[in-house]
């Protein structure tokens, strides 16, 4: 392939190869790393072809004795016309055969205080166009106060390590980004996100222009990066997924839980389904462009439920999840958080 140039910046001649190895590299090791955590199961590996060009590796764990199930996907994909869900928002790529790869993970856990989690790191290029994106969030269903401090602290830690404007940006976008409109809330206490960083140096490339990401992101003005800055920001990212997320998962797994707690933790899970079959871009993109429906949907939660009209009880911890987790905070800053924790024993 020819050098391609976006944001005026020009990738190396193998971008699709270090790209490639880039995200399947941080699917093995996230693998190692999470079968070491449940220490009862381990992956199952499927490979798949798509028939319109490229493929897959994609990996499930099942009734582990820390994950009910989960799933961490690798995907190279090409094409001759990329779909609607990416030309709406880059229609300069129109018109190009487009490559595709990534790698994308959730995570459902059995105890109702183990946090769901999802991660997704990824890369574009369509004739004179190129990008990266992802990011990582976390939902807990019985949340703790230091959890969510601590998975946005590790992810900060790897953005600061590129730009210290990075994070400014992708926490307010996470919260953007994982909002269930048709809900008014956000999928759980978020992370980062970021999408079509292409080393033009506007960092908010979101749809709410309006919104505080994109306040923050004026403000900041123009942050140009090189293709190999925005690589190492992924490769930072992805390697911040781990020290982010185990020591969470440690802590809480032998927390012992009543049918409540699992009951309330199958209906937030239904908020989950929600958004990715409604809202999500991935999903959406897997679909338009023919992806294997079994990889696209393992984000899905193994059980789930919905009770119509339901309402937690008042001053309960499950209130306290519907009224502080699932709104946007800055977690990190605001001592007011503890004073609200701390009655229902949430703080650590």
């Amino acid at each position: 392939m020819g050098a391609s140039v976006s944001g005026g910046q020009v990738p190396p001649s193998n971008s699709r190869e270090l790209a490639r190895e880039l995200v399947l590299g941080l699917q093995d090791e996230i693998c190692a790393g999470l079968e070491k955590l449940d220490g009862a199961q381990t992956f199952r590996t499927d490979s798949w072809d798509r028939p319109e060009g490229g493929g897959g590796r994609s990996r499930v764990i099942r009734d582990g004795e820390v994950f009910e199930q989960g799933g961490v996907n690798f995907s190279e994909v090409h094409g001759k016309e990329l779909p609607p869900s990416i030309l709406n928002q880059r229609p300069d790529a129109k018109g190009h055969p487009w490559f595709a790869t990534g790698t994308s993970m959730v995570l459902h856990p059995h105890n109702p205080y183990v946090p769901t989690v999802h991660l997704n790191y990824r890369y574009f290029e369509a004739g004179p166009v190129w990008w990266f994106g992802g990011g990582a969030d976390l939902t807990p269903f019985y949340p703790y106060l230091e959890d969510a401090r601590h998975f946005h602290r590790v992810h900060k830690q790897a953005c600061d390590s590129i730009s210290p404007e990075l994070h400014k940006v992708f926490k307010p976008w996470c919260d953007e980004y994982f909002f269930l409109k048709h809900r008014g809330e956000t999928r759980g206490v978020g992370g980062i996100f970021y999408d079509y960083q292409d080393g033009s140096g506007v960092i908010y490339k979101g749809q709410d222009s309006e919104g505080p990401a994109a306040g923050i992101s004026r403000d900041l003005g123009v942050q140009p990066k090189s293709w190999e800055q925005l690589y190492a920001l992924a490769q930072a990212c992805g390697k911040a997924f781990l020290p982010a997320y185990v020591p969470i998962a440690q802590k809480r797994q032998q927390q012992a839980y009543s049918d409540r707690e699992r009951q309330f933790q199958l209906y937030r899970r239904g908020r989950y389904a929600e958004f990715n079959l409604v809202w999500d871009r991935g999903t959406i993109f897997g679909l338009q462009t023919n992806g294997r429906t079994e990889s696209i949907l393992m984000s899905l939660p193994p059980l789930t439920r919905w009770e119509y009209g339901y309402q937690p009880p008042a001053g309960s911890r499950e209130a306290l999840l519907t009224d502080l987790f699932t709104r946007p905070q800055n977690w990190l800053e605001d001592s007011t958080l503890e004073e609200r924790c701390r009655p229902h024993q949430a703080v650590d």
